[in-house]
């Protein structure tokens, strides 16, 4: 099950945070995320993974969204995923963007399979400790009411 999050959520969502990208957001980063106007996030019920998105107007971000390691590759990412692509939908978003490092492969092919395109690319956005920095990559996804 898939539940919307809350601020005394955030705990929990900087320790998944942390363990998909080390060393992660506070949970004071989390909690004053969540108390912003627009912005939304849902964890599953098991604690492992979430997603968290920022609506404004007819637009929509994906802030951040992670699955712990030993929760991937069973189909919560795209649970979650869909879930706040119905919100957004539902809170009359047009267009659900993110950004995602160029060399996430995995996540790339979720975006593909969602129906996300790319808009364009950020040159050496995230650094990283061993080799270049690596890009990251602009997705867009044109929602409707049947989203």
């Amino acid at each position: 099950m898939i539940r919307r999050a809350e601020g005394r959520d955030a705990a929990i969502l900087s320790r998944i945070h942390a363990l998909a990208f080390p060393p992660g957001w506070t949970e004071d980063a989390f909690m004053g995320l969540l108390k912003h106007p627009g912005v939304f996030a849902f964890l599953d019920e098991k604690a492992s993974g979430f997603i968290l998105l920022r609506a404004v107007r007819d637009e929509a971000e994906i802030l951040t969204f992670a699955v712990a390691p030993d929760a991937r590759r069973g189909g919560l990412g795209r649970a979650l995923l869909r879930r706040a692509r119905g919100e957004a939908a539902l809170l009359g978003t047009a267009v659900l963007f993110l950004e995602v490092a160029a060399d996430n492969i995995p996540a790339l092919n979720l975006y593909a399979a969602e129906g996300f395109e790319e808009a364009g690319r950020r040159r050496g956005y995230y650094p990283r400790a061993a080799g270049p920095d690596m890009d990251a990559v602009i997705l867009r996804l044109t929602l409707t009411s049947a989203a």
